[in-house]
């Protein structure tokens, strides 16, 4: 949907596009700047749906600005706060899809005529997530167990004698690489195993939910091994009882589980 060209004339003009709504309410985007050195946030009704806008520099968008601003990670920070808190603003006051960041067309007319041929994809979108929020749901295995025996140890040279393995030490040799082999087959199956029982668990609660790539372990934080990184789509009424749920998992299976949200259902309007 994004028209983003290699133009840098500084007087022309774009409509940024954050989201399209039910009917939200104009007030809540009054004292919110909205992206870059653009005009005032406004609404753009098309059909029976708003879409919250703003009018901003094409310059500041072209293809080239917008590949140099995707390297610069506080800058581009900045632009996708500035672009979430317009999309919690509309979703606060009415049914929200948000759209992608940097959402743009060149011109209303041409703005109205891309969302209107969408009229549909928002309108189920509407309706699968109205009411709902999403959560995230992040899932450590438990502590690891002892390490296994100390390796048997070589007889202790001396200058007469050539070193040689203590008797038997082949044999243990194999069986600790037989073991360590084991434990890890079974720290893997024990990981399978907590994440689908957790999935289940939300997934018995959520009206939808989606599995995403597991973290690094550098990222996921040092001596923690993810096992889940998930998303779920939960009625707003239903909150207090994932909260509750998480409790419930922790203590049962001795895992790390992480929430966070309410969050606007991002990951939920792009599947319809």
């Amino acid at each position: 949907m994004t028209e983003r060209g290699s133009e840098q004339a500084s007087d022309r003009s774009a409509l940024y596009v954050f989201a399209v709504c039910d009917t939200p309410d104009p007030a809540a985007f009054a004292d919110l700047p909205g992206v870059a050195a653009g005009g005032p946030l406004r609404l753009l009704r098309f059909g029976e749906l708003t879409a919250v806008v703003q009018t901003v520099r094409a310059a500041d968008f072209t293809d080239e600005v917008w590949q140099t601003r995707l390297s610069d990670r506080e800058e581009l920070e900045r632009y996708a706060r500035a672009h979430h808190d317009v999309v919690s603003a509309a979703a606060a006051s009415s049914p929200t899809v948000p759209l992608p960041l940097a959402t743009l067309y060149h011109g209303e007319d041409r703005a109205r005529q891309a969302l209107i041929g969408e009229t549909a994809r928002f309108r189920t979108a509407l309706e699968r997530t109205a009411g709902h929020s999403e959560w995230g749901v992040k899932v450590y295995a438990a502590d690891s167990p002892a390490p296994g025996p100390s390796p048997v140890p070589l007889r202790p040279e001396t200058p007469a004698t050539r070193v040689r393995p203590a008797p038997g030490a082949g044999l243990a040799y194999l069986e600790r690489k037989r073991g360590v082999q084991a434990r890890r087959e079974q720290r893997h199956e024990d990981a399978l195993r907590l994440a689908e029982t957790v999935d289940a668990a939300f997934g018995n609660l959520a009206a939808a939910g989606r599995r995403l790539r597991l973290h690094a372990p550098d990222l996921a934080g040092k001596g923690r091994v993810q096992v889940l990184n998930a998303t779920y789509l939960v009625a707003e009424h239903r909150g207090a009882e994932l909260q509750e749920l998480t409790r419930t998992l922790r203590d049962a299976t001795g895992a790390g589980i992480d929430i966070s949200g309410p969050w606007v259902p991002y990951s939920f309007v792009g599947e319809v």
